[in-house]
């Protein structure tokens, strides 16, 4: 079951990107293509990310060896 998504949990695509350490440019791109799933909330033109989708993003890309790929 979802849970409700305060208005301060979303974050705009600059705010995301900056939570991630890339650049805006780079999420539009991987959004675009589908690169990489990262979920995101469309709110009329704009586009949000949960704070908790990114985090849970990066802890499924975490990794406990030296494996790149």
């Amino acid at each position: 079951m979802q849970t409700a998504t305060l208005p301060r949990d979303l974050l705009d695509e600059t705010e995301a990107a900056q939570y991630l350490t890339l650049s805006p440019g780079t999420l539009s791109v991987w959004r675009s293509t589908g690169r990489y799933s990262i979920p995101f909330v469309k709110v009329g033109r704009r586009v949000r990310y949960r704070r908790s989708d990114l985090l849970a993003w990066l802890e499924i890309r975490t990794r406990a060896n030296g494996a790149t790929a």
